[in-house]
């Protein structure tokens, strides 16, 4: 077991003072570790379990960071499961009673930004979380996956550098160790900065696992046991790694995604199973770094959820760029080989066929997370295939004091959806108008080139029977494009006929993540290509492709042919 430094705020670095241990001495619950001299006053480490102490990671007067290890114990594991059949389950402390004004469980994108709203606002919240303040999102989702992709995209750079006149030598090496650290110290710093803000708009965080006991009621099981009752309570809690039923899933070459953005050693091959968001984003990290990629997906095309034509786009641009791709292809087994390496099989129209490789990676995806959470005891309403929350526009659960938002609810798995259903969810606690609408939500997948969408996809538009324009204009003729050695990739944009008003659009290309915001405004505004073509663009910009797609609807894009 593992304990480690909490929280310092900003960023900030403690020292440590004397060690209150030896190696192989044996401690109880609560036994004080050290304390950790922070700017705001000492920070008593205790153990959180009785065991032995197996290691000490730090010297007395030396700097400590958040989330640090500093001790590891080996744990009296017979007796604790003695003790544990000895007492009835949730008997093993005493719950003390607290009311609280609004209860928010699960600290992701959605909790902590409706926890700030709320605070705000006037409301006294209550924040529960188990692990890591952020959520999926911050410790192994978007930021980490971001890094991984800024330090991916370097090594690009590196390797064509002599295309700018800039000759660096063979000599490349990537040291992964220091990616993934790079990494880490980015989600430390942010998570700091929430551990701050949490501070700095007195919202009281308790960690613990959080499970109802009534519709009212909560117990919170952590360092301290709470039951606690709320006047409003917003559920949180995200979305989990889906299990996938396939032989051999558990050898231990096999990563889900968590796994690999932890993973200090660079495989020298990889096959990815599954071509979604996940495995995309990784599969081009991966490569840019050098390894050997397969990416193996069932359905006919990755990305199902864009275009079709942005869908061949990004297949074009990942084997261009030596990305091995089988659509139509479903796994059946993962075996070791006798070298230890791993063996995939997968099946399509052609028959049977073998993957070999040094890793594999499943990313198939992920859903709603209610482990523990005991919903049923507070009457709260899943879907119909019970795989979420049901909520209203206003994030308002079938309970007329329980709200949930984010992941958990299975509607859009995306952090800034979850964060604007937190505010939305306080706003119809106080009573306020408004409610969630997602006709103008932006899409982002970091692959390279990165896509973005907003709006209507052109396939529904046409399941729809939509009387609707297109206009699409590509990279090739734009000119920062061309100095970033990127002209791959185009804009769309989708027209309704009958109002004149812009109701989609997606981007494939150099800075598609920044463009979609200005496709987002315009949508969500009822914007027409004669007001986008009537708005100046700066030059040289990427931006400019926006501009080109509106004069695209009537005379045509001034810039290409």
């Amino acid at each position: 077991m593992e304990i480690k430094m909490s929280m310092i705020a900003g960023g900030k670095k403690g020292k440590a003072g004397t060690i209150n241990v030896q190696l192989g001495e044996k401690v109880s619950i609560g036994d004080l570790l050290v304390e950790v001299e922070t700017g705001k006053g000492n920070r008593e480490i205790t153990a959180t379990a009785e065991g032995t102490i197996s290691h000490i990671l730090f010297e007395e007067g030396g700097e400590i960071s958040s989330n640090q290890v500093l001790f590891t114990l080996e744990t009296a594991e017979e007796d604790t499961a003695a003790l544990s059949e000895a007492q009835p389950a949730g008997m093993d402390q005493p719950a003390m009673a607290k009311k609280v004004e609004l209860l928010i469980i699960g600290a992701g994108p959605g909790g902590y930004v409706a926890a700030i709203y709320a605070a705000k606002k006037g409301i006294k919240v209550t924040l529960v979380e188990k692990e890591e303040l952020g959520g999926t999102c911050l410790n192994v989702g978007c930021i980490p996956t971001k890094s991984l992709v800024k330090s991916s995209e370097v090594c690009h750079y590196v390797k064509q550098s002599s295309l700018f006149g800039i000759h660096t030598g063979t000599d490349l090496q990537v040291d992964m160790k220091q990616i993934i650290r790079r990494k880490d110290e980015i989600k430390e710093k942010l998570i700091s900065g929430i551990d701050y803000l949490m501070e700095k708009n007195n919202i009281e965080v308790i960690r613990g696992q959080a499970s109802f006991l009534s519709a009212h009621e909560v117990s919170v099981k952590g360092q301290n046991h709470y039951h606690i009752s709320a006047n409003d309570i917003i559920v949180a809690t995200g979305s989990k790694i889906s299990k996938v039923n396939i032989p051999g899933i558990d050898l231990p070459f096999v990563m889900n995604s968590t796994d690999a953005l932890a993973c200090t050693e660079l495989p020298k091959s990889i096959t990815i199973i599954g071509g979604g968001v996940i495995g995309m984003e990784l599969a081009f990290i991966y490569r840019y770094l050098g390894v050997e990629v397969h990416v193996v997906e069932f359905m006919s095309r990755l990305l199902t959820m864009v275009d079709s034509d942005i869908s061949e786009e990004i297949k074009h641009s990942a084997e261009q760029a030596g990305i091995h791709i089988h659509t139509n292809s479903k796994v059946v087994k993962v075996q070791r080989a006798d070298e230890g390496q791993a063996i995939v099989t997968y099946e399509d129209s052609q028959g049977e066929h073998l993957l070999v490789s040094e890793k594999v990676l499943v990313a198939i995806g992920r859903e709603p997370n209610l482990d523990g959470l005991e919903v049923e005891r507070a009457g709260i309403q899943l879907n119909e295939r019970g795989r979420g929350i049901t909520v209203n526009e206003h994030m308002r659960t079938n309970v007329d004091h329980i709200y949930a938002i984010g992941d958990v609810t299975n509607i859009m798995q995306l952090a800034h959806v979850a964060s604007h259903q937190g505010t939305t969810a306080i706003d119809g606690i106080l009573g306020e108008s408004g409610g969630m609408h997602y006709t103008a939500i932006p899409n982002v997948i970091f692959t390279s080139p990165e896509i973005a969408s907003v709006g209507l996809l052109e396939d529904e538009c046409k399941q729809q029977g939509m009387d609707y324009s297109v206009s699409k204009v590509s990279f090739a003729s734009n000119g920062k494009a061309l100095t970033m050695n990127e002209p791959e990739g185009f804009i769309k944009l989708i027209k309704d006929n009958r109002s004149q008003r812009i109701v989609g659009g997606a981007i494939i290309g150099p800075d598609a993540s920044s463009l979609i915001s200005s496709l987002t405004l315009a949508i969500a505004n009822g914007l027409t290509e004669k007001q986008i073509m009537h708005t100046v663009f700066a030059h040289p910009t990427t931006g400019e492709v926006i501009h080109e797609a509106a004069f695209g609807f009537s005379i045509g894009a001034l810039h290409q042919a």
